[in-house]
């Protein structure tokens, strides 16, 4: 007999990237009382990686659970990216309804719109939760309008339409029902939680299953499987089979260690989890995404969506330039090809494969921000590598043809550039789809774009448009090859020997274009200094000297004044490098350089192509 368990609710927040989902959480766990009257607590306690923190996205869906009248409510605050958007999918399989959260100033963006048709094609209640009221440029009435059209646009039904708004200060720590009616807490959001998502519904005395959604990792007990009970419960000690919905022959007995429940910003051990409670399960080596286990008497397993395929790979290669080892701690195949495969147990979007050579890894994922995230961790590990331009993966359809991901994007930019933003996004081969005025002086564009037209744009975005336009994207499937783009219009300034960089070498290189190094700073031959203003790549050596005579004296040096080079952050790097460049990465430096670093070797192969 099917029952429903009314002391659970399970939910998820989801929203665009920056309108505050990890915020709001943290307001939930401080007023039901998570945290001591006078415990010290960080801001967005849920970011927990150290470059989720800096960048103030959230990577990895989080786990966590309050009390609030005596129910328990699991919270799964997830990412707000494009590029984790496969996160997001996963989740949603298990909580019973979501909190899609708007910023009461910008409304409904891209992002808002993939997270929120994905909770409607689960058929999940939607409690919308406009944040940000305190902004003072806030316009909640006129968002509440946008929300309820975005939701006319995705075919909701009457009982999705009919939904709660709550409007919130996740900041300030307060939610209300009413704008005229201000609260002091966050009380509305909790009652709206209990009276609008539906408790679990479920079978006790059925067969267990539980449908693995999210794979925590942890040094010491291995793999962890996050999942929610469907049916029946689940025992520490009990003998259960994994089985799969996209793997048939699939059927493997373990058993069941230790089970936990979240409690807070913690994981509790508990003995038993009943139907409608997410758990935590360890202990089972061989535990994947989409996994059910069940009881062995009645092996049926959950069905899941599939997870979105890469659509974009670089090369990791190892590092064998000239200055190869000097400020790595891990630099060799084998450490490169454990770490990459150990990333597998916590990232599912992404995909490894060897190569025909033990030296490079083909690593494919869901976008740049997505790879980069990855550089960056490994980098900061200890780990000395080189990677390639990042190319986009091709599918071909039953006719032979060439396909390619393809990408919607939205550009919120001040009037006077968007000519600027439509001009180099054609010649990107973009499709301008749209284009509306939104208040503020602001002009909303909608391209369809070649996923590959947007790799490296965005500095140059953020340089045509002063640092003031906004650019988001969201995947939107395959459509036909649009033909070749130049990327990059300017060459590379490439070093002409190995050596020091000296003030009087760089003084001479500083006319032909733009420095990527100081004086100071070693650099070998083949590698790429600084940018060309024209298209064809230098050779300059800047390691050169003066000569002395008897009139001419060192000191003469002194007055020669250098423009600072431009430092190029790693995304900047991952854009700027061409493709018959790598970047290498060590935890102290980039460096730009070209695939062949000799000179002579490097003018035959390009004139073999």
């Amino acid at each position: 007999m099917k029952q429903t368990r009314n002391d659970v609710r399970n939910v998820a927040i989801i929203a665009h990237v920056d309108h505050g989902k990890t915020t709001l959480v943290d307001e939930l766990l401080k007023q039901s009382g998570v945290f001591r009257e006078n415990q010290e607590v960080a801001e967005r306690i849920m970011d927990s990686g150290d470059i989720e923190r800096e960048r103030g996205i959230t990577i990895l869906s989080k786990n966590t659970a309050v009390m609030y009248k005596g129910t328990k409510i699991n919270i799964i605050d997830t990412p707000g990216h494009a590029d984790f958007g496969g996160e997001v999918e996963r989740v949603l399989k298990m909580v019973n309804g979501v909190i899609l959260v708007v910023d009461a100033f910008e409304g409904v963006m891209p992002q808002t719109r993939f997270v929120l048709k994905k909770a409607l094609e689960l058929n999940h209640p939607v409690i919308v939760c406009i944040n940000k009221i305190d902004r003072p440029e806030a316009r909640p009435e006129e968002i509440i309008d946008e929300v309820l059209e975005l939701f006319i646009d995705l075919d909701a039904n009457e009982k999705q339409l009919d939904c709660p708004f709550v409007f919130a200060s996740a900041k300030e720590g307060t939610a209300t029902l009413d704008l005229d009616n201000e609260n002091a807490n966050m009380s509305p959001l909790f009652e709206t939680i209990l009276n609008y998502i539906p408790a679990p519904v479920g079978d006790p005395d059925a067969g267990t299953q539980v449908l693995i959604s999210t794979i925590d990792y942890n040094e010491y007990v291995g793999r962890i499987g996050v999942g929610k009970v469907d049916n029946g419960s689940i025992c520490v000690g009990q003998e259960v089979v994994i089985v799969n919905h996209h793997e048939p022959k699939k059927q493997q007995k373990v058993k069941v260690s230790k089970l936990y429940e979240f409690d807070g910003l913690n994981k509790t051990e508990v003995k038993e989890a009943k139907f409608g409670s997410i758990t935590a399960i360890s202990g089972i080596a061989d535990i994947h995404i989409g996994d059910t286990l069940c009881s062995p008497a009645n092996p049926k397993p959950i069905p899941f969506q599939k997870i979105s395929e890469p659509t974009i790979a670089m090369q990791f290669i190892v590092n064998d330039s000239p200055l190869a080892g000097q400020e790595g701690k891990y630099v060799t195949s084998r450490h490169l090809r454990d770490r990459l495969f150990r990333e597998l147990n916590t990232d599912v979007s992404l995909r490894v494969e060897e190569t025909d050579t033990t030296e490079s890894f083909k690593v494919s994922g869901r976008g740049e921000l997505h790879l980069s995230v990855l550089i960056e961790n490994m980098r900061r590990e200890g780990y000395e590598f080189a990677v390639s331009k990042a190319q986009v993966l091709y599918h071909t359809d039953e006719d032979g043809k060439k396909l390619e991901p393809m990408e919607l994007v939205y550009v919120d930019v001040p009037e006077e550039f968007s000519g600027t933003v439509i001009e180099k996004l054609s010649i990107r081969k973009g499709e301008l789809m749209n284009m509306k005025p939104i208040n503020g002086g602001y002009t909303r564009l909608e391209f369809s774009i070649p996923a590959r037209g947007l790799i490296g744009y965005r500095g140059e975005f953020l340089t045509d448009t002063k640092g003031n336009g906004i650019m988001n994207s969201v995947f939107d499937g395959y459509g036909p090859y649009k033909g070749d783009i130049q990327y990059r219009k300017q060459g590379s300034l490439i070093a002409f020997e190995a050596g020091e960089a000296i003030t009087y070498g760089l003084y001479n290189a500083q006319e032909r274009g733009v420095l990527f190094i100081g004086p100071g700073e070693k650099v070998y031959a083949g590698m790429v200094i600084g940018q060309n203003g024209r298209g064809e790549d230098i050779e300059l050596n800047v390691c050169k000297t003066k000569h002395l005579t008897n009139t001419r004296s060192s000191s003469a040096d002194e007055a020669l004044r250098l423009t600072p080079p431009r430092v190029l952050s790693l995304e900047q790097a991952l854009e700027f490098i061409d493709t018959d460049e790598l970047l290498e990465i060590t935890p102290e430096s980039l460096r730009i350089r070209k695939k062949i670093l000799d000179p002579t070797m490097r003018k035959r192969s390009a004139q073999k192509k």
